[in-house]
């Protein structure tokens, strides 16, 4: 019988032990852009199976083949290796230019968002990141696309492979990657929602919402009524209703997701 277990997320020093380089080796590397770690509200480093694998990946063609961190880093990224650059700090600054622009406080979107000023000072200094409700309802209150907030400017290909898509981080254990953007009528993402992650506060918005469950399980409530999917499961829903998810599993979720119109 086979039985899930949870993915343990590693702290840096456990990551180098087993990869075999110093941590200051990895921090590097992630400057560079070769791996984007999870990050917890006290700011640690967490780093799933992947990410091992990539770091080991990093450290043969660095010993054996003898090539230097940005060469490595290219290599990765032309192998599809690499993940896809997290806009977080473009978020952050992207939002402070909305509110001052129309000559906001901070008080006055935190009240009308429903978060605390301290924490909408944070989201603006790139401090936190917010989770998926949040940022849908700034894009809601800023009468703006959320699309916005992946610095998704001009057309995408038709082919978009990995290591090339926008990606955020909408709180802590979810990852947005965009699989197409530009003049689109569509809004499509790929999920990646860690154990017991998710959502955050119900929210709403025009347009329709497609689900498709690559992995893991995931719950999510229209209203009062809650449903729970898993690997294989297809959903579709108005996105008007009120709806919040989260990922009750103990192994990291995946989830096509899409939208349309793109959303508010």
């Amino acid at each position: 019988m086979n039985s899930s277990r949870p993915e343990p997320y590693l702290k840096i020093g456990d990551v180098a032990r087993r990869v075999g380089v110093s941590p200051s080796v990895i921090r590097s590397w992630e400057k560079l852009g070769l791996t984007r770690p999870h990050r917890t509200e006290s700011k640690y480093r967490l780093y799933n199976s992947d990410d091992v694998k990539l770091l080991k990946r990093a450290r043969f063609l660095r010993k054996v083949r003898g090539m230097n961190a940005p060469a490595i880093v290219e290599l990765l990224r032309r192998e599809g290796r690499t993940q896809p650059a997290v806009a977080v700090g473009a978020i952050g600054a992207h939002l402070r230019k909305l509110r001052e622009g129309r000559k906001l406080s901070l008080a006055q979107v935190a009240q009308a968002v429903g978060v605390s000023v301290g924490f909408m000072s944070a989201l603006e200094r790139s401090q936190m990141s917010g989770s998926v409700g949040t940022l849908r309802k700034l894009a809601r209150f800023y009468k703006t696309n959320i699309l916005e907030f992946f610095d998704a400017d001009g057309a995408s290909s038709r082919q978009v492979q990995p290591a090339q898509r926008k990606a955020l981080e909408a709180g802590p254990g979810v990852r947005m990657e965009l699989l197409a953007w530009g003049n689109t009528v569509m809004e499509p993402h790929l999920f990646r929602v860690a154990s017991q992650a998710g959502s955050g506060d119900s929210y709403s918005h025009e347009g329709e919402e497609f689900l498709y469950l690559l992995r893991g399980e995931l719950t999510i409530t229209l209203e009062k009524q809650e449903y729970r999917l898993k690997a294989g499961d297809s959903f579709y829903f108005e996105s008007a209703t009120p709806h919040h998810w989260k990922n009750p599993g103990r192994a990291e979720t995946w989830v096509l997701w899409v939208n349309t119109p793109p959303t508010f």
